[in-house]
């Protein structure tokens, strides 16, 4: 019997299972698919406070985002990294650099004047330095304020690795397919099922946490949905053909969203759109409508690039289950709500990346509150559940990592480790944090496995080995998607190391050529669904 079972692997799933296990709660998590498959994968890839909420008056939404960007870039400080952000304000734009500037020192205030850095104003003079590729005409300056990027689908990882080690149980590929009940209604427990072998099983537990993002009001199954649902969209293209030095914030030219075209290393991403949709969260994909959207604002901004439909290698699409209101799409709030049904079925829903740590704090505590009435009335004797401190424990590639943030002699460590270009070596520190010295000495132990995945690419065989046997990867797709970044960085998104990967899998994981089959045909049908705005 558990304590807590929560249901949905994204990150406050994954956020909610470490809080609870530090606390000494009995805790099983189970995820349909894999860890971050959903909307915790396929975000902006950002950890910001949300400037433009200050517009709509959201200063709590703000100050609770800045707070927690700051515990973040603390306890993930290898996967949550200082991004400069360019706010360039033209002639025709809403808002003056007057205006814009005083809108700055209030985010900076917000935050404690504890950003990564305190904005600075740069005149037209200075962006066409500080970003050339950047339209010049009428230009009449920008703000320059700090906010983080991160590896969201690795920061979900890593939260649940830290659950797994505090003791509680990480079931991926393991669906949820019907909610137990006792006599009287309550919520007992959840009947799952293997998603790979087709078994089913029931999971007791005194507390169930709906944290399933999109598929809240699936499981819920209230009288009236909670959620509106909106389509998120993002599109891949060369750094070389998008060259910005930091992420830069633009207003599309039809309807005034705000969107941003961001620096990721080789690569320049765009997004994101904010469409409603309707429909199977499992379904959502990019469409050449959403596309266009993107490549014309990049356009406006970039008028030298030219971008083309051709030039996009990848794209992605997530879902943001807001909670349901009136008004525009980029109107409703990003505020999270904790409901707790007739059932006693607990639902979390809403909210944002930046702050999944205070959300899974605060859907904990419902938890043991439930916990505790449930004590009383059968007249047992509550647990003394202990703080988590989750705001003070390092997560785990953060164990060991420079006090002043020196990647660079991370890279060297890992260099020493193993027989590793420092390319790849600092792929490891960016990707694993201090855990990369360890992914460098398998292949120093084990030279085949210093392999590239693809040629002229610095990811290596030994991160399949990493991932199955450290990292809860269990198909194809989580090792090419969610633990290298294949999918997304690879101009042929990953095709080419499919064999090598599906062989490796095999090897490690016993699988018959039957499943080895499956599992290619499984990857090309997800590369195939990316690529169906194409046409």
């Amino acid at each position: 019997m558990l304590d807590v079972l929560i249901i949905g692997g994204g990150i406050v799933g994954c956020g909610a299972a470490r809080d609870a296990a530090m606390r000494g709660l009995k805790v099983g998590l189970v995820e349909a698919s894999d860890i971050a498959s959903g909307t915790s994968s396929r975000s902006s890839k950002l950890v910001h406070g949300g400037l433009r909420y200050l517009e709509q008056g959201e200063f709590s939404l703000v100050f609770e985002a800045v707070s927690e960007r700051r515990v973040l870039m603390d306890i993930a400080p290898h996967l949550v990294n200082p991004l400069g952000f360019v706010f360039p304000v033209y002639k025709r734009s809403r808002r003056g650099v007057f205006t814009v500037n005083l809108g700055m020192w209030l985010y900076d205030g917000l935050s404690l004047f504890r950003s990564p850095k305190i904005h600075r104003n740069l005149s037209s003079a200075d962006v066409a330095k500080e970003e050339p590729a950047l339209d010049q005409t009428d230009l009449k300056g920008a703000p320059l304020y700090y906010d983080c990027s991160t590896d969201d689908a690795r920061l979900t990882l890593e939260n649940a690795l830290d659950a797994k080690a505090e003791g509680a149980e990480i079931h991926t590929w393991t669906k949820m397919v019907g909610l137990r009940r006792d006599a009287a209604g309550r919520v007992t427990g959840a009947r799952v099922r293997d998603m790979l072998n087709g078994e089913e099983r029931d999971i007791d537990a005194r507390v169930v946490i709906n944290a399933t993002g999109p598929w809240s009001d699936t499981v819920r199954q209230g009288p009236k949905p909670l959620l509106r649902t909106t389509k998120g969209v993002h599109i891949v293209v060369e750094h070389a053909r998008l060259p910005v030095k930091n992420a830069v914030v633009c207003f599309h030219p039809t309807d005034g969203r705000v969107l941003f075209a961001i620096p990721w290393g080789d690569r320049t991403y765009v997004g994101t759109t904010d469409t409603d949709y309707v429909g199977d969260p499992a379904d959502v994909a990019a469409d050449a409508a959403d596309v266009r959207y993107l490549l014309d604002a990049a356009n406006v901004y970039f008028p030298a690039s030219k971008l083309l439909e051709a030039d996009v290698i990848s794209t992605w699409a997530g879902l943001r289950p807001l909670i349901s209101s009136e008004g525009s799409e980029s109107s409703v709030s990003r505020e999270h709500e904790i409901m707790v049904g007739n059932d006693g079925l607990i639902t979390i829903a809403g909210g944002k990346l930046t702050t999944y740590r205070k959300m899974a704090k605060e859907v904990v505590g419902q938890a043991i509150a439930l916990l505790r009435l449930t004590a009383m009335a059968t007249k047992g004797v509550p647990a003394d559940y202990r703080d988590a401190h989750t705001s003070r424990k390092p997560l785990p590639g953060a164990l060991g990592w420079p006090e002043d943030d020196d990647v660079e002699r991370v890279v060297k460590q890992i260099c020493a480790a193993g027989p590793v270009d420092a390319e790849t070596a600092r792929l490891f520190a960016n990707t694993y944090g201090m855990r990369g010295v360890e992914v460098a000495a398998s292949i120093q132990a084990n030279p085949e496995l210093g392999a590239a995945l693809v040629a002229g690419r610095p990811e290596r065989l030994a991160q399949v080995d990493f991932a199955v046997e450290h990292e809860l990867a269990k198909t194809v797709r989580d090792v090419l998607i969610r633990r290298t970044q294949l999918y997304y960085r690879d101009v042929d998104q990953g095709l080419g190391a499919t064999d090598v990967v599906a062989d490796r899998m095999a090897k490690l994981l016993g699988w018959d050529d039957a499943r080895r089959t499956a599992e290619v045909l499984a990857w090309q049908h997800e590369v195939a669904r990316s690529r169906a705005w194409r046409g």
